[in-house]
């Protein structure tokens, strides 16, 4: 599974803006944001890492980002893709950043966790994450970092 930045795409290690976050959560259909710009620009603000992908032209068309304590919780929360330009590999190139940030400061036994949209929870799995039990929401992995960052399906899903 390729990581690299595909052609006529570049990628920008910071958190999306109010206005690439509003577009990009309009073009899947998302609706959770708050109405409020000054709310989400705090919460983009208080963002551990992000990272977007634009086009030659400029036009941001995916976003990630991580959210949590910095030492115990990390979420990954924002993981979106226009859908003019999923296939292209560009799910898997945010997740290698995520990942390569985690490697970095995320310590052994940190809870990596998530809330996959509906009918995505097979992507996050080719990422060594696992559905969590009847009647506890999300996804989950315990975090082990050893060596380069993990490639898909190369670390144990947590037992939770």
């Amino acid at each position: 599974m390729a990581t690299g930045i595909p052609d006529g795409y570049r990628l920008e290690r910071r958190p999306p803006t109010v206005r690439e976050l509003r577009a990009l959560n309009d073009a899947v259909g998302w609706t959770d944001l708050p109405v409020d710009d000054d709310a989400v620009a705090r919460g983009l603000a208080a963002s551990l890492f992000g990272v977007v992908v634009l086009t030659a032209a400029g036009e941001t068309v995916a976003c990630a980002r991580l959210i949590g304590d910095g030492g115990i919780y990390y979420y990954i929360q924002d993981l979106i893709v226009h859908p003019d330009h999923q296939g292209r590999g560009i799910g898997d190139l945010l997740m290698g950043e995520v990942w390569r940030y985690l490697g970095e400061h995320a310590g052994r036994g940190a809870f990596i966790g998530l809330m996959a949209a509906e009918g995505r929870a097979g992507f996050y799995e080719r990422w060594s994450f696992a559905k969590r039990p009847p009647g506890s929401p999300g996804m989950a992995l315990g975090w082990i970092p050893a060596g380069p960052p993990p490639t898909p399906g190369s670390v144990a899903p947590a037992s939770e």
